[in-house]
C-alpha cells in the first residue's frame, strides 16, 4: 500500500529506552534513531545490525530495521525483518501493521490482510490497524468493508485527519454527512494540530468540497495542503531537471544506433510510462484483462537493475552518466537482471506489465537493454494531468507535484524528453496512447494496444472494470467503473487558480503529441 497510493497506510517506527542497556548499546540506539529520523536509512540499517549483533532478540530494532529496508524499496528483506520481530513479540500491533504494509507491497494480499486482522484481534482499539485494513480492502475492491474499517478508525481516533482523508477517497461526502461535520469541527481547531495532521485535513476538505460541487473551496484547500506537504518535502528541482536534460544530451541518434540490438531478446515485458494521473492505470487494467497478460503494478525493478549495473562498472556512476561507458555486454547484463527480477512475478505469463510511470526517464535504455519489450506511453492533456497530480497526496515519490510552478516545469522536461525519444528511437518503438482517445473510442484504442503487444484481441479487455485484481494506485476507484468523460477538461473548474502552472507550461508544447489547451 505504499508507492503512489492516494490514501496513506500507517507505519510505526519504535523508540526504546536505551538507558536500560550497556553504554555501547545505548550509544548505538541513539545514533540509529537519529539516522533513521534524518532519512539516512542505509546508515540506520548499519547501526541496527550492530545493535542486533549485541542483542539479537531486540524486537523493536528488528521492526525499525524493517521500516528502513522498506524505505529503500527492499520489501522482501523488510518482511523478513518484521517476521523476526514478531517471532520475539508475536502480538505487537505496530509490527503487525508494518508487516502487513510490506506484504501488500509484495502483493501477498491474503497474508497482508491477515496481518491487519491479527493486529485488530489482539488490540481492537488500535485505530491504525483498522485504517490499514480498510486500505487493503479498497485495493482489493471490497468497498463496503473498506469503508466500515476506516469509519471504525475514525471512531477510535477522531482527531486523526488522515482517516477522514482516506474515507473521502472511498465515498463522496454529502451535505449533512456526520463525517463532514466532524471534519469541519476539526478544522475549527486546526491550530492545535500538527503540520502533518493539518495537511491531511486540507486534503480531506478538498475532496469533500469537490464532492459538494464547490471547486473554489476545494482548490483553496488543495493549495493549503500542498503547501504544507511541500514544507515537509526535500525536492532538489535543479538536480532532477538537470538529470532529465543530461539524458537527452547523452542519448544521441548515433549513440542509440551504435548500441542497437545488444540487449536481451524477450517479448515478455510491457512498460507503461508517462506522467502519473495520465491514464496509466486504465491502460494497465485493460491489458490485465487479457488472459495472456499479467499486471505486476508499479515496479522499481528497472531503476534498481540499472543502478546495480552502474555500480558494477569502473568508476561507479549513476544514470545517465554511466551510459557513455556502457558496453554491449553490460546492456545484456541489465536486460538479464531485470528479467530475473520480473519473471517470478508471473511465472508462465506471455506478457507482464510494469506500470511505473517514471520509467519514461529510461525509455532509451529500456530499448537498448530489452529491444523486444513493448513501451506504451500514456498521454493526457497537460493541464488535466498536472491538476490531477496536484489533487493527490502521493505517499512516496512524486516530490515535484506539491507546487504548481515546479509541477509545470517538471512536466515540460518530461515532455521534451518524450519528444526526444520519438526522435532518436526507431519509428513506432514507443506506442503513444492518448487518454482522451481512449475515452472516445475504447474498443478501437484497446485493440491497437493489444495488437501493439503482439497478441490476439480478446473482448474481456473492454470489461476491465470487472477485473477484480487488486489495484494499488490513486486511480483504484476510477478503474472499477466503466469509461467516463467527466475527467476530460477537469482543470477548467479550477482555472482561476492555475496561473503559476500555465506560466510554467507555456514555453514548450508540441501540438502533435501534447496539446496545451487553455481557455482564453
Amino acid at each position: 500500500m505504499a508507492k503512489s497510493l492516494a490514501a496513506e497506510p500507517t507505519r510505526h517506527p519504535m523508540t526504546f529506552a536505551a538507558g536500560a542497556h550497556a553504554a555501547k548499546l545505548s550509544a548505538l540506539c541513539t545514533r540509529a534513531l537519529a539516522s533513521h529520523q534524518a532519512g539516512k536509512f542505509a546508515e540506520a540499517i548499519a547501526f541496527y545490525e550492530r545493535i542486533l549483533a549485541l542483542q539479537p532478540n531486540f524486537s523493536e530494532v528488528h521492526n525499525n530495521r524493517g521500516l528502513a529496508l522498506a524505505e529503500l524499496d527492499r520489501p522482501e528483506e523488510a518482511v523478513a525483518s518484521y517476521a523476526r520481530a514478531l517471532a520475539i513479540k508475536p502480538d505487537n500491533p505496530e509490527t503487525l501493521c508494518n508487516w502487513g504494509v510490506a506484504l501488500a507491497q509484495l502483493e501477498r494480499w491474503d497474508e497482508a490482510e491477515a496481518a491487519f486482522r491479527r493486529a485488530i484481534a489482539t488490540h481492537p482499539g488500535f485505530a491504525a490497524a483498522h485504517n490499514n485494513l480498510g486500505l487493503i480492502l479498497k485495493d482489493r475492491g471490497r468497498m463496503a468493508q473498506a469503508t466500515r474499517a476506516v469509519e471504525e478508525a475514525i471512531r477510535l481516533s477522531p482527531r486523526d485527519a488522515s482517516y477522514y482523508d482516506n474515507l473521502a477517497a472511498m465515498r463522496p461526502f454529502i451535505a449533512g454527512d456526520r463525517y463532514l461535520t466532524a471534519l469541519e469541527g476539526l478544522a475549527a481547531e486546526s491550530a492545535s494540530l500538527s503540520a502533518v495532521n493539518r495537511m491531511h485535513l486540507h486534503f480531506a476538505l478538498a475532496k469533500a468540497n469537490e464532492h459538494l460541487g464547490k471547486p473554489d473551496n476545494a482548490f483553496r484547500h488543495l493549495l493549503a495542503a500542498n503547501a504544507l506537504k511541500r514544507q515537509q518535502t526535500s525536492y532538489d528541482e535543479a538536480a532532477t531537471l538537470a538529470q532529465i536534460s543530461r539524458t537527452r544530451e547523452l542519448f544521441t541518434p548515433e549513440f542509440v544506433r551504435a548500441r542497437g540490438g545488444a540487449g536481451v531478446r524477450s517479448a515478455v515485458p510491457i512498460f507503461i510510462i508517462g506522467m502519473p494521473r495520465s491514464g496509466t492505470t486504465l491502460i494497465e487494467q485493460i491489458l490485465a484483462s487479457h488472459p495472456q497478460i499479467s499486471a505486476a503494478g508499479e515496479l522499481t525493478l528497472f531503476e534498481q537493475s540499472a543502478a546495480a549495473v552502474g555500480r558494477a562498472m569502473p568508476h561507479s556512476r549513476s544514470f545517465p552518466d554511466f551510459m557513455p561507458g556502457m558496453s554491449a555486454s553490460q546492456l545484456r547484463d541489465l536486460g538479464a537482471l531485470y528479467l530475473k527480477k520480473l519473471l517470478p512475478r508471473a511465472p508462465g505469463a506471455a506478457r507482464i506489465v510494469d506500470k511505473m510511470p517514471a520509467n519514461f526517464r529510461y525509455a532509451g535504455l529500456i530499448h537498448l537493454a530489452l529491444p523486444d519489450a513493448v513501451i506504451i506511453h500514456a498521454i493526457r492533456d497537460p493541464v488535466d494531468t498536472c491538476v490531477s497530480c496536484f489533487c493527490v497526496h502521493f505517499t512516496k515519490g512524486q516530490l515535484h507535484t506539491y507546487d504548481l510552478a515546479e509541477l509545470g516545469r517538471y512536466y515540460r522536461h518530461y515532455q521534451e524528453l518524450m519528444a526526444h525519444w520519438h526522435r532518436v528511437l526507431p519509428p513506432g518503438r514507443v506506442i503513444d496512447v492518448r487518454y482522451e482517445d481512449l475515452v472516445d473510442d475504447l474498443e478501437g484504442v484497446a485493440r491497437r494496444i493489444i495488437a501493439g503487444c503482439g497478441l490476439p484481441w480478446d473482448p474481456r479487455c473492454l470489461a476491465f472494470h470487472r477485473n477484480e485484481r487488486p489495484v494499488r494506485t490513486a486511480s483504484v476507484m476510477q478503474v472499477r467503473q466503466p469509461v467516463y468523460r467527466s475527467s476530460v477538461g477537469r482543470w477548467r473548474r479550477y482555472q482561476n487558480f492555475l496561473g503559476p502552472l500555465f506560466a510554467a507550461l507555456a514555453p514548450v508544447h508540441d501540438a502533435d503529441a501534447f496539446t496545451l489547451r487553455k481557455e482564453g
